[in-house]
């Protein structure tokens, strides 16, 4: 459909140090989704990085699903752990007033203290019960969530769902449902599209929004916005630039696709480590450069782009 879109090269930025890669932990969440491990003894997959966000000083903050670790990456480059607890988190935001939120899979969006390292419930359940399991999650400019609750839904279980929590009464909102594996989301720039990464389609689904910040019940016209091919997995995390296209994290195929706002293949960022390219953050200081988290062999690596990102909500 497309000619080939020139390549970018990337640069590691940061690799997790070998003092914090672990060897002899057993984790659940290896034991049940990393096929092909062992489950009588202890895993051998050091980490598993993902969710990516700055923070105004220039620290990137990240966690690790299987080990459920906060990581502090300085400008620098070197690692601190800031919490280490009981769960599986899955991703990162932080607040525009410093405050740094996480999308937990077994305990839904938690608050992290970071002087102490502990979690906070912020939102645990819908209707009485607990989600599938949250994935993750962006802020709206008026501080509503906007998360994917993904559990192992897929095209033979087509039960992920997406939510909206409102910041002005705490109350959820189901977006949408009957989704093959809900995955990365974000919202564009003028906040009137929802851009959804349906991991196990392949593909990323467009979402028109009300005003409000709901949808329309009847004719909303949500859609297939970009379809991929290949990989070992799907299309998992992703960022919106300031022209309102997409970078699109590819994990399985070591790529993160830049598309224009119209769905046009711009670019392809290729990965100088692994394949496990699972989420993106645009960074620097004229957020033209894009880190991304490659899980496979534990590195943040970096990229500049041609375009800017559009502005995190910890910076707005």
């Amino acid at each position: 459909m497309f000619a080939a879109p020139p390549v970018i090269e990337t640069e590691v930025f940061a690799e997790l140090p070998a003092s914090l890669r672990i060897s002899d932990r057993k984790s659940k969440w290896l034991k049940f989704r990393k096929k092909g491990q062992p489950v009588d003894k202890p895993e051998t997959i050091h980490s598993y990085l993902e969710g990516p966000s700055f923070d105004r000083k220039g620290n990137l903050y990240c966690v690790d699903i299987p080990y459920a670790r906060v990581f502090r990456v300085s400008p620098k480059g070197e690692f601190t752990v800031v919490a280490e607890y009981e769960g599986e988190p899955n991703s990162l935001k932080i607040h525009q007033d410093g405050r740094i939120f996480v999308a937990d899979r077994l305990h839904g969006i938690l608050l992290l203290d970071t002087a102490s390292g502990k979690m906070k419930p912020v939102v645990e359940e819908v209707a009485g019960e607990g989600f599938k399991g949250i994935n993750d999650f962006v802020f709206g400019r008026n501080g509503d969530i906007y998360f994917t609750d993904q559990g192992n839904s897929s095209m033979n279980d087509p039960s992920g769902r997406v939510f909206r929590w409102r910041a002005k009464d705490g109350e959820l909102e189901l977006i949408l449902d009957r989704v093959p594996g809900p995955n990365g989301i974000a919202l564009n720039p003028s906040e009137t599209l929802l851009f959804v990464n349906v991991t196990r389609m392949n593909n990323v689904w467009r979402i028109p929004l009300l005003p409000e910040g709901g949808i329309m019940q009847l004719g909303a016209k949500i859609g297939i916005f970009i379809q991929l091919t290949g990989s070992l997995s799907g299309p998992d995390g992703l960022s919106v630039d300031s022209d309102g296209g997409l970078a699109v994290c590819h994990s399985g195929l070591g790529s993160v696709w830049l598309f224009s706002k119209l769905g046009e293949p711009l670019y392809r960022i290729q990965s100088c480590r692994g394949i496990r390219t699972t989420n993106c953050a645009f960074g620097g200081p004229d957020f033209k450069t894009l880190y991304i988290t490659e899980s496979e062999s534990g590195s943040i690596l970096r990229a500049r782009l041609p375009v800017a990102g559009h502005p995190l909500y910890s910076h707005r």
